[in-house]
């Protein structure tokens, strides 16, 4: 491992100051996903859709996130147990994943920094360790649902054996080596393909299951029975933990940095407002898969009065049945190998900049992959022994609240950054902004606090 020299700038080779970087400890730091900096051409002049499409993908890649084999969990087992209720959670939590992406893009493009450098550039080192290790635990628990995700996928669709399949999931490092050779914007494509496939997988089954569309509606409908249902609550922790990602506030961050945007204050404006614009595109499709999912769950397992199903092979077994179609569970399969390929591409990148961004430790892509991956597979190879299938959709379930735990500290530190004037400059977030990011972040604090007390209260 070699350590990141800290007077590298963060996007000028002149070294120069950009603005608003004036309320950091240092005044020059470390570029962001180093490899791939500003390596993404911008059109400067030509038509509007002409400069968004050159900020077409970071947003995608972070809607990866939303949309995860653990997500697939907590949403299955949300529809089968309560129906549709749950599409309120979803549709909120989405909502709180544009606002925070957002504030993200900000913190990038304004201040030149990752989140983890920000936090590195801001508090002291046993602030920021602690923080640091809670980012890694995130990671850890996203980096477990994509093992168990992708195993169970391998298993439905060729029958490889949970075990063995758990273990094969370390080897998709090489899928991410490929794509890197050929350029970052690759890379990019290749997780646009598979979303493509997943939302046409999703369409079909969705028409299979003809859901009663009246009460989709009325499901995005808040109710208060949410928190009086501490069940219900758990599981809307669970897809709120799966919706608004720890790590992904981290990958944001870094992510929109890939693009070769300009050092004026004009133009960094630009960037944030066509970045934005191509991230809040990318949720709202998130938001589809995720709302299909549930959908999906109510309208067949739900509706003929299974409501215990968490077990992503349980849903894949009984969709034929319910549906009286084979297609149907053969593109659940296919979706959900897809989903933990595309997760596995946003992990290792949020791994690097975590890690790269706290400690200024840079490592190859690979072997941080076969670390993260190392340690997601120990507890997933010996949950699949133990419990099987059963014990797996479990673990799922727990990862994604695990990550709900974590969500403030890194929720709270990126409101605190972007709304200090002196750390962002002329880029501060505008006040309705960071009112809006602050109850969010209260609202999840409290829900955790809530979940927290009901557990240790008995």
């Amino acid at each position: 491992m070699d350590a990141q020299s800290p007077d590298l700038p963060p996007r000028s080779p002149s070294g120069e100051k950009p603005p608003g970087t004036g309320g950091w400890r240092s005044v020059r730091g470390e570029p962001s996903l180093a490899d791939v900096f500003g390596t993404v051409a911008t059109a400067k002049r030509g038509p509007f859709w002409r400069k968004l499409l050159a900020f077409f993908g970071p947003g995608y890649l972070v809607a990866v996130g939303y949309m995860d084999p653990g997500n697939w969990a907590t949403s299955l087992a949300g529809g089968s147990k309560f129906g549709y209720a749950l599409l309120t959670v979803a549709l909120f939590s989405n909502l709180m994943a544009i606002v925070l992406q957002s504030l993200c893009i900000r913190l990038g493009v304004g201040a030149g920094r990752d989140l983890a450098q920000a936090c590195r550039d801001s508090f002291p080192r046993f602030v920021s360790l602690p923080l640091w290790l809670s980012a890694e635990v995130a990671i850890t628990a996203t980096d477990l649902a994509e093992v168990i995700g992708t195993a169970i996928g391998l298993n439905l669709l060729f029958h490889i054996p949970l075990e063995i399949g758990v273990i094969i999931t370390g080897a998709d490092v090489l899928l991410i080596l490929a794509l890197q050779a050929f350029g970052f914007r690759w890379i990019e494509a290749f997780v646009v393909a598979m979303l493509g496939v997943i939302a046409a997988c999703f369409a079909v089954q969705i028409a299979l299951a003809d859901p009663d569309w009246g009460a989709v509606i009325r499901g995005f409908a808040p109710t208060t029975e949410i928190f009086a249902n501490r069940e219900m609550l758990y599981l809307a922790l669970g897809i709120l933990g799966a919706t608004v990602m720890p790590h992904n506030l981290y990958l944001h961050s870094g992510l929109v940095q890939t693009r070769g945007f300009g050092e004026e204050i004009d133009e960094r404006r630009e960037a944030i407002k066509l970045a934005t614009i191509d991230s809040s595109i990318a949720l709202c499709f998130a938001l589809t898969i995720n709302a299909s999912i549930l959908i999906l769950a109510a309208a067949t397992f739900h509706h003929s009065g299974r409501t215990d199903v968490a077990e992503l092979d349980q849903a894949h077994a009984f969709l034929s049945p319910l549906l009286g179609s084979t297609l149907a569970p053969t593109l659940f399969a296919i979706a959900l190998l897809c989903c933990g390929l595309n997760s596995t591409i946003t992990a290792t990148l949020s791994g690097q900049i975590v890690m790269e961004g706290f400690l200024r430790w840079r490592i190859a892509p690979w072997l941080r992959r076969l670390v993260t991956r190392a340690i997601a597979i120990v507890p997933a190879v010996l949950v699949t022994i133990w419990a099987g299938a059963k014990g797996t959709g479990q673990l799922l379930i727990l990862s994604q609240v695990v990550l709900s735990l974590q969500l403030p500290f890194a929720v709270v530190p990126l409101v605190m950054f972007t709304s200090s004037r002196r750390k962002m400059g002329p880029f501060v977030a505008p006040r309705w902004l960071t009112a809006l990011a602050t109850a969010t972040a209260v609202l999840i604090i409290a829900l955790n606090a809530k979940l927290v007390w009901d557990y240790v209260s008995g």
